[in-house]
């Protein structure tokens, strides 16, 4: 069964986008299961704690491994949206037809993030920090360039870089006229305006203007990688601007121009970050469609195939409800019957319902049902 899951994934795809969306997918349906933090409850010694902490975001200026997860999201998302969208143009399809597709796209991902805080707050809310409706936002910019050149939309990404740089450096308001303190800057004044409030833990909602930057390298890197090009060539150029990112990232940080901070996505994080999801994507790359090691792909890429679906799945239903039920007959029954620590029961606990909701993307896929917006 294994063998020919595999089989498939490898038949006209570029299997890499499957491979490295799956482990994204995965790892924020861990984080939705409890995973690190039951983990992080074991108290582990060191080196073990320093290499769970990197499962949590950074508190302010800096940058962990999980800083990368919704970059690398956004990433994604754009390399997917050209993919599709040249196979649409194979189809005998333009851009115009297209659009209103893109456009109901995103105002149904706005939809959903919208919705999500709502079930968060248990009650009707009105907050635009969640990640769908920032990727509305960052989907509909990417796709009114995405059959510009790659110059053009190199330079349009870094051009909404500077405009943030700008926003927040010279629009002072009083209360709100630090740049980068947690806030006191010009995001948190825009989320007054936008929702009559801040979060308490410093995300702002003009983070969709930067990290549109994301998503335009995604639509690059999808180009790229569907490109006639060869694999050595395409490795090079992911690698050669990860590396480019990453230095004028770690370079604005260090010369103290602008820190790397993730909850208002600085043009240094969001160059950092882009770097290392770059490289990242390189790597799977060169591994599974180069070298064509595609015998577990399907372990992860079965829920990168039902991205939507499972991200809006394990932010409801399964925080709300799944979690706690797998929790009784799993983790509660062994420590009730077998006398098992409660920080050990909450690691089987969250072990067992990440299995569970996986088996659910492992379901679908096995009857070839997919769910898209």
């Amino acid at each position: 069964m294994a063998k020919n899951t595999a089989t498939q994934f490898v038949a006209g795809r570029v299997v890499s986008l499957d491979v490295m969306r799956g482990l994204i997918m995965f790892l924020l349906c861990a984080e939705s299961c409890h995973l690190y933090g039951a983990l992080k409850g074991l108290n582990p010694v060191q080196p073990a704690a320093i290499l769970i902490e990197q499962f949590f975001h950074h508190p302010w200026h800096g940058l962990r491994f999980w800083d990368l997860v919704q970059p690398a999201f956004m990433f994604m998302a754009g390399a997917a949206m050209y993919i599709s969208y040249s196979r649409k143009l194979e189809k005998g399809s333009t851009w115009e037809k297209n659009w209103s597709h893109i456009v109901i796209r995103s105002f149904k991902l706005f939809l959903f993030g919208v919705g999500l805080h709502c079930v968060y707050a248990g009650k009707p809310v009105w907050e635009l920090w969640n990640v769908l409706t920032q990727l509305a936002f960052t989907t509909l910019l990417a796709y009114l360039m995405i059959g510009r050149s790659y110059n053009w939309q190199i330079i349009s990404s870094v051009a909404l870089l500077l405009l943030t740089e700008t926003m927040y450096r010279l629009i002072l308001m009083p209360g709100f006229d630090q740049p980068f303190v947690e806030g006191h800057n010009f995001g948190s004044y825009a989320d007054t305006l936008l929702m009559g409030k801040i979060n308490p833990d410093g995300w702002v909602a003009i983070n969709a203007i930067p990290t549109t930057a994301h998503t335009i390298w995604g639509v690059l890197a999808g180009k790229l990688l569907i490109s006639a090009r060869s694999a050595s060539y395409k490795i090079k150029v992911l690698i050669g601007f990860g590396l480019l990112a990453l230095m004028i990232g770690f370079g604005l940080d260090a010369l103290q121009v602008t820190p790397i901070i993730k909850r208002i996505s600085t043009s240094s994080f969001v160059f950092a970050s882009g770097g290392w999801v770059l490289i990242m994507l390189a790597a799977v790359y060169w591994l599974v469609d180069v070298k064509q090691c595609t015998k577990y792909v399907w372990i992860c890429a079965v829920m990168g195939m039902n991205a939507i679906f499972i991200y809006i799945f394990f932010e409801t239903i399964g925080v709300q409800w799944l979690n706690g039920v797998v929790g009784i007959f799993t983790g509660d029954i062994l420590a009730m019957l077998f006398g098992l620590p409660t920080d050990v029961s909450a690691v089987v606990t969250a072990l067992s319902t990440l299995l569970v909701e996986w088996a659910l993307c492992y379901w679908l896929y096995k009857r070839n049902i997919f769910f898209k917006l």
